[in-house]
């Protein structure tokens, strides 16, 4: 079945609790539909059309992420793992991002911190995939890889948490590699998972080092849930058109890496019924270690088993 979301506040939120009223409720195999807000709240179409601005009907102290949802799916149970597969991804017309002028330590590093907040505003093709804008006087262009930066089902503990750092109920990942064709699993930790989705990019380099990507609306999300009642996981593990993905996330990036270095050597023992021993030996020829962020308070790291690099 294919279900519709429309934009509303009714259906926004800025913060992750476990007690949210789900806004729909899905079978496992379900389809979503959906459109995404900007960063700053806001949607617009298209270049004519004046942008809306939404709030959060959980009326957050203070806003952060605009997500949608949460979205509930039958059956679904704590030690069960959720499958969201990606389906496919339209940004929108317009996007966003930023550097310099806030504190922050990437920023205090380059010397930035004390300068001009510099907003850089990116005009959008989906259908060409590029995205250019002005700088300095001269344009850039990129191409697009759009994908969304959060997704998220509901943590454990009890009482509301913010949305920036991302854990192991998913979130605030900001890989780059979740694009249309991958499928991200989340371990569920509770009744019905209660799922949210939302920060729209239609691209970004590792580390997203400014602390944004292109941030943008999404004209379509597609999405499709999948509950696996035999599949047990305790982070988020991804298959995505790049190869598997395991994350790490901590305050420290050595940590951060050993997260995600051990997920995937646990993924690759039972993958190929190795020893771990074997497994970190062929971890060091095939897998590669990517930042996946630096911005988020938590960092992230990402690892990545090609796929066909091991025959």
């Amino acid at each position: 079945m294919i279900h519709t979301i429309a934009l509303d506040s009714s259906v926004l939120h800025s913060s992750y609790n476990r007690s949210y009223k789900p806004i729909l409720t899905v079978n496992s195999g379900d389809t979503i539909q959906l459109k995404t807000l900007d960063i700053q709240w806001g949607y617009s179409a298209s270049p004519q059309e004046e942008r809306t601005i939404f709030t959060s009907r959980e009326q957050e102290e203070k806003l952060a992420h605009p997500i949608i949802g949460p979205i509930a799916v039958s059956g679904a149970k704590p030690g069960m793992v959720l499958e969201v597969r990606t389906n496919k991804l339209v940004p929108g017309w317009y996007g966003r991002n930023w550097a310099g002028g806030a504190p922050a330590w990437q920023n205090d590093k380059l010397g930035i911190t004390e300068s001009d907040r510099l907003q850089v505003d990116w005009k959008l093709d989906a259908a060409r995939m590029t995205g250019s804008c002005e700088l300095g006087g001269k344009e850039f262009k990129v191409g697009l890889s759009p994908f969304l930066g959060l997704m998220a089902v509901a943590p454990k503990e009890e009482g509301s948490f913010p949305t920036k750092p991302p854990g192991y109920f998913g979130g605030n990942i900001d890989c780059k590699e979740l694009v249309r064709g991958s499928s991200l699993f989340l371990p569920i930790s509770v009744e019905g998972a209660l799922f949210s989705l939302g920060d729209g990019h239609a691209v970004q380099g590792d580390g997203e080092s400014s602390g944004t990507a292109i941030e943008c609306p999404m004209d379509l999300v597609d999405i499709t849930l999948i509950v696996h009642e035999d599949m047990q996981l305790t982070m988020p593990r991804a298959h995505t058109p790049a190869g598997w993905i395991t994350f790490g996330f901590d305050q420290d990036l050595n940590e951060a890496a050993a997260g995600a270095l051990a997920e995937m050597i646990a993924f690759m023992q039972k993958f190929y019924g190795i020893s771990r021993t074997e497994a970190t030996a062929l971890s060091s020829v095939a897998v590669d270690l990517h930042v996946t962020q630096v911005v988020n308070g938590v960092k992230g790291v990402h690892a990545i088993l090609p796929h066909g690099v091991l025959r």
